[in-house]
């Protein structure tokens, strides 16, 4: 019995090391591809917008990248996002991108609605304070069957789970006899 155990503990071992000796490491740094850019006059400040994806679709994670002309080393800047219903979606400073540290940037973000959209910057600098505007910002319809019925779909291998674990244990209760007399 003992040896049986140290033989399946042995084999388990085995696996895991030929498994994690053969695993490549995965890379934390992926490069921030731009496919199309925008430019936007801010003021005396010109900025290129970079986009990771063109065209652009609502619900699709992409990255922006905001590069100002000589660099972003004496630049503070804000964003606001307005909606193409012309609410405030997001309003944030502007910060390095995660994984492309000599510019501004937005790291996987998502724009929720199509239609056109409005990035809105305000740099203050050097040459003093700059605003400008990306307008009619064109966002598709989001791609893939509706959010709902992409939901729906994808729980029915939970709820075919659930019936066959209910059926399970229905199927192995043991009953429940009374006691016999002695």
């Amino acid at each position: 019995m003992i040896n049986r155990l140290l033989a399946t503990a042995a084999t388990i071992l085995a696996i895991l090391g030929l498994t994690a000796g053969t695993a490549a490491t995965a890379s934390a740094y992926q490069p921030v591809n731009i496919v199309h850019t925008e430019h936007v006059q801010a003021g005396p400040y010109s900025l290129t917008v970079g986009f990771s994806e063109w065209p652009l679709r609502a619900m699709q994670s992409l990255d922006f990248t905001f590069i100002p002309d000589g660099g972003i080393e004496d630049k503070t800047g804000t964003l606001t996002e307005y909606q193409p219903n012309g609410k405030v979606r997001h309003a944030e400073a502007l910060s390095r991108h995660p994984r492309k540290r000599d510019v501004w940037g937005l790291d996987v973000r998502s724009l929720d609605q199509q239609g056109a959209w409005t990035f809105h910057f305000v740099i203050d600098g050097p040459q003093g304070r700059g605003e400008g505007d990306l307008a009619n910002l064109p966002v598709l319809q989001q791609p893939g069957p509706p959010l709902g019925l992409s939901w729906a779909v994808s729980t029915i291998p939970l709820i075919g789970l659930i019936a066959f674990l209910a059926y399970a244990w229905r199927r192995n209760r043991r009953p429940v006899t009374a006691p016999q007399p002695v």
